[in-house]
Protein backbone atom coordinates (compact mmCIF):
# COMPACT_ATOMS: atom_id res chain seq x y z
CA UNK A 1 0.00 0.00 0.00
CA UNK A 2 1.36 3.39 -1.02
CA UNK A 3 1.78 5.87 1.80
CA UNK A 4 1.70 9.59 1.37
CA UNK A 5 3.70 11.58 3.87
CA UNK A 6 2.14 14.87 4.93
CA UNK A 7 4.15 17.85 6.07
CA UNK A 8 2.85 19.45 9.26
CA UNK A 9 1.53 22.97 8.86
CA UNK A 10 4.05 25.49 10.20
CA UNK A 11 3.03 27.62 13.16
CA UNK A 12 4.31 30.84 14.63
CA UNK A 13 6.28 30.49 17.87
CA UNK A 14 4.58 31.37 21.15
CA UNK A 15 6.53 34.55 21.89
CA UNK A 16 6.27 38.10 23.12
CA UNK A 17 7.57 41.17 21.28
CA UNK A 18 8.81 44.19 23.22
CA UNK A 19 9.32 47.85 22.32
CA UNK A 20 10.21 50.75 24.60
CA UNK A 21 6.53 51.34 25.40
CA UNK A 22 4.69 48.15 24.53
CA UNK A 23 4.65 44.39 24.96
CA UNK A 24 2.90 42.18 22.40
CA UNK A 25 2.02 38.86 24.03
CA UNK A 26 -0.62 36.15 24.19
CA UNK A 27 -3.98 37.04 25.72
CA UNK A 28 -4.85 35.81 29.19
CA UNK A 29 -8.08 35.91 31.16
CA UNK A 30 -7.02 39.00 33.11
CA UNK A 31 -7.36 40.91 29.81
CA UNK A 32 -11.06 40.09 29.45
CA UNK A 33 -12.66 43.16 31.15
CA UNK A 34 -10.55 45.61 29.15
CA UNK A 35 -11.08 43.56 25.97
CA UNK A 36 -14.87 43.72 26.37
CA UNK A 37 -14.76 47.48 26.86
CA UNK A 38 -12.53 47.96 23.81
CA UNK A 39 -14.64 45.79 21.52
CA UNK A 40 -17.82 47.67 22.42
CA UNK A 41 -16.33 51.00 21.32
CA UNK A 42 -18.28 52.61 18.51
CA UNK A 43 -15.30 52.80 16.13
CA UNK A 44 -14.53 49.11 16.61
CA UNK A 45 -18.18 48.24 16.01
CA UNK A 46 -18.25 50.38 12.86
CA UNK A 47 -15.16 49.03 11.13
CA UNK A 48 -14.88 45.40 12.25
CA UNK A 49 -17.10 42.33 12.17
CA UNK A 50 -17.01 41.65 15.92
CA UNK A 51 -20.33 40.68 17.55
CA UNK A 52 -22.36 43.55 18.94
CA UNK A 53 -22.89 43.86 21.78
CA UNK A 54 -19.61 42.14 22.62
CA UNK A 55 -20.31 40.07 25.72
CA UNK A 56 -18.26 38.38 28.43
CA UNK A 57 -18.99 35.07 26.71
CA UNK A 58 -17.60 36.41 23.42
CA UNK A 59 -14.45 37.58 25.19
CA UNK A 60 -13.96 34.32 27.06
CA UNK A 61 -14.31 32.26 23.87
CA UNK A 62 -11.87 34.59 22.12
CA UNK A 63 -9.24 34.36 24.84
CA UNK A 64 -9.61 30.64 25.57
CA UNK A 65 -10.35 29.26 22.11
CA UNK A 66 -10.17 31.52 19.07
CA UNK A 67 -6.94 33.39 19.75
CA UNK A 68 -4.88 30.28 20.70
CA UNK A 69 -6.32 28.34 17.74
CA UNK A 70 -5.09 30.95 15.27
CA UNK A 71 -1.52 30.05 16.21
CA UNK A 72 -1.84 26.30 16.73
CA UNK A 73 -3.71 25.86 13.43
CA UNK A 74 -1.06 27.75 11.48
CA UNK A 75 -3.52 30.42 10.36
CA UNK A 76 -1.71 33.25 12.14
CA UNK A 77 -1.18 34.65 15.61
CA UNK A 78 -3.05 37.04 17.93
CA UNK A 79 -1.17 39.46 20.18
CA UNK A 80 -2.54 41.39 23.13
CA UNK A 81 -0.84 44.78 22.96
CA UNK A 82 -0.09 46.11 26.45
CA UNK A 83 1.72 49.05 27.96
CA UNK A 84 5.17 48.03 29.13
CA UNK A 85 4.97 49.91 32.44
CA UNK A 86 1.32 49.44 33.44
CA UNK A 87 0.43 46.19 31.62
CA UNK A 88 -2.82 47.91 30.60
CA UNK A 89 -4.42 46.48 27.45
CA UNK A 90 -3.78 48.87 24.56
CA UNK A 91 -5.18 46.82 21.69
CA UNK A 92 -4.97 43.74 19.49
CA UNK A 93 -2.67 42.79 16.61
CA UNK A 94 -3.96 39.88 14.54
CA UNK A 95 -1.86 38.18 11.87
CA UNK A 96 -4.26 36.09 9.80
CA UNK A 97 -4.82 34.25 6.50
CA UNK A 98 -1.16 33.22 6.58
CA UNK A 99 0.27 31.55 3.47
CA UNK A 100 3.35 29.59 4.47
CA UNK A 101 4.33 28.80 0.88
CA UNK A 102 4.49 32.44 -0.20
CA UNK A 103 5.49 33.64 3.29
CA UNK A 104 2.71 36.20 3.35
CA UNK A 105 0.15 37.19 5.96
CA UNK A 106 -2.51 39.82 6.59
CA UNK A 107 -2.45 42.12 9.61
CA UNK A 108 -5.41 43.62 11.41
CA UNK A 109 -5.35 45.87 14.45
CA UNK A 110 -7.65 47.43 17.02
CA UNK A 111 -6.67 50.11 19.54
CA UNK A 112 -8.58 50.97 22.72
CA UNK A 113 -10.24 54.43 22.72
CA UNK A 114 -8.11 55.75 25.60
CA UNK A 115 -4.88 54.81 23.78
CA UNK A 116 -5.60 56.46 20.42
CA UNK A 117 -3.49 59.37 19.27
CA UNK A 118 -0.36 58.08 21.03
CA UNK A 119 1.16 56.23 18.07
CA UNK A 120 0.52 52.85 19.68
CA UNK A 121 -1.02 51.29 16.55
CA UNK A 122 1.94 52.34 14.42
CA UNK A 123 4.42 51.12 17.01
CA UNK A 124 2.72 47.75 17.49
CA UNK A 125 2.22 46.99 13.79
CA UNK A 126 5.77 48.02 12.95
CA UNK A 127 7.16 45.83 15.72
CA UNK A 128 5.18 42.87 14.41
CA UNK A 129 6.34 43.60 10.85
CA UNK A 130 10.00 43.75 11.84
CA UNK A 131 9.67 40.44 13.68
CA UNK A 132 7.97 38.83 10.68
CA UNK A 133 10.54 40.04 8.17
CA UNK A 134 13.72 39.65 10.20
CA UNK A 135 13.01 36.64 12.39
CA UNK A 136 10.37 34.69 10.47
CA UNK A 137 11.74 35.57 7.03
CA UNK A 138 8.36 36.60 5.66
CA UNK A 139 8.18 38.37 2.31
CA UNK A 140 4.83 40.19 2.34
CA UNK A 141 2.33 41.70 4.77
CA UNK A 142 -1.07 42.81 3.55
CA UNK A 143 -3.48 45.27 5.13
CA UNK A 144 -7.04 46.00 4.13
CA UNK A 145 -8.72 49.18 5.29
CA UNK A 146 -12.27 50.34 4.74
CA UNK A 147 -12.43 53.29 2.36
CA UNK A 148 -13.61 55.76 5.02
CA UNK A 149 -11.44 54.45 7.86
CA UNK A 150 -8.83 57.19 7.63
CA UNK A 151 -7.24 56.41 11.00
CA UNK A 152 -6.35 52.89 9.89
CA UNK A 153 -5.08 54.20 6.57
CA UNK A 154 -2.77 56.62 8.36
CA UNK A 155 -1.20 53.72 10.26
CA UNK A 156 -0.54 51.92 6.97
CA UNK A 157 1.08 55.01 5.50
CA UNK A 158 3.26 55.70 8.55
CA UNK A 159 4.86 52.26 8.50
CA UNK A 160 5.64 52.50 4.78
CA UNK A 161 2.85 50.48 3.19
CA UNK A 162 2.11 50.87 -0.51
CA UNK A 163 -1.49 51.19 -1.68
CA UNK A 164 -2.11 48.54 -4.35
CA UNK A 165 -5.70 49.21 -5.30
CA UNK A 166 -9.34 49.02 -4.28
CA UNK A 167 -11.61 46.03 -3.78
CA UNK A 168 -14.94 47.53 -4.71
CA UNK A 169 -17.93 46.88 -2.48
CA UNK A 170 -15.94 44.19 -0.68
CA UNK A 171 -16.65 44.88 3.00
CA UNK A 172 -19.62 45.33 5.28
CA UNK A 173 -19.15 48.13 7.77
CA UNK A 174 -21.73 49.37 10.27
CA UNK A 175 -23.30 52.78 10.64
CA UNK A 176 -25.08 54.05 13.73
CA UNK A 177 -28.76 54.93 13.30
CA UNK A 178 -30.66 57.81 14.87
CA UNK A 179 -32.18 55.53 17.49
CA UNK A 180 -28.72 54.36 18.62
CA UNK A 181 -28.78 51.05 16.78
CA UNK A 182 -26.51 49.84 14.02
CA UNK A 183 -27.13 49.03 10.36
CA UNK A 184 -24.89 47.29 7.83
CA UNK A 185 -23.46 49.28 4.93
CA UNK A 186 -21.31 48.08 2.04
CA UNK A 187 -18.01 49.79 1.41
CA UNK A 188 -14.80 49.48 -0.58
CA UNK A 189 -11.57 48.09 0.82
CA UNK A 190 -8.18 49.65 0.10
CA UNK A 191 -5.45 47.00 -0.19
CA UNK A 192 -2.01 47.88 1.14
CA UNK A 193 1.19 45.85 1.12
CA UNK A 194 4.44 45.95 3.02
CA UNK A 195 7.63 44.22 1.84
CA UNK A 196 10.92 43.93 3.75
CA UNK A 197 12.59 46.68 1.72
CA UNK A 198 9.70 49.07 2.47
CA UNK A 199 10.85 49.22 6.11
CA UNK A 200 14.24 50.72 5.26
CA UNK A 201 14.55 53.88 7.29
CA UNK A 202 10.95 53.84 8.57
CA UNK A 203 11.82 53.03 12.18
CA UNK A 204 14.51 55.73 12.25
CA UNK A 205 12.08 58.30 10.84
CA UNK A 206 9.49 57.44 13.47
CA UNK A 207 12.06 57.55 16.26
CA UNK A 208 13.13 61.01 15.08
CA UNK A 209 9.48 62.04 15.19
CA UNK A 210 9.24 61.00 18.84
CA UNK A 211 8.09 57.38 18.65
CA UNK A 212 9.74 54.58 20.58
CA UNK A 213 12.21 52.13 19.10
CA UNK A 214 10.99 48.87 17.60
CA UNK A 215 14.02 46.62 17.54
CA UNK A 216 13.66 44.03 20.29
CA UNK A 217 11.69 40.85 20.74
CA UNK A 218 12.05 37.77 22.89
Amino acid sequence: MERHMTTPTPVFPDISISTDRLVLRAFDEDDIPAHIEMMNDEHVIAWTSVPHPYTARDALEFVRLHAPAERTSGRGIVFAVTEFLTQRLVGVIHLQNTNWRTLATEVGYVIAPWARGEGYATEAVLAAAQWLFRDQRFERIELRTAADNTASQQVAQKIGCISEGVLRNAWIARSQTEDGGWTDIRTDLIVWSLLPEDLDGVADQLTDAGYASFADWN
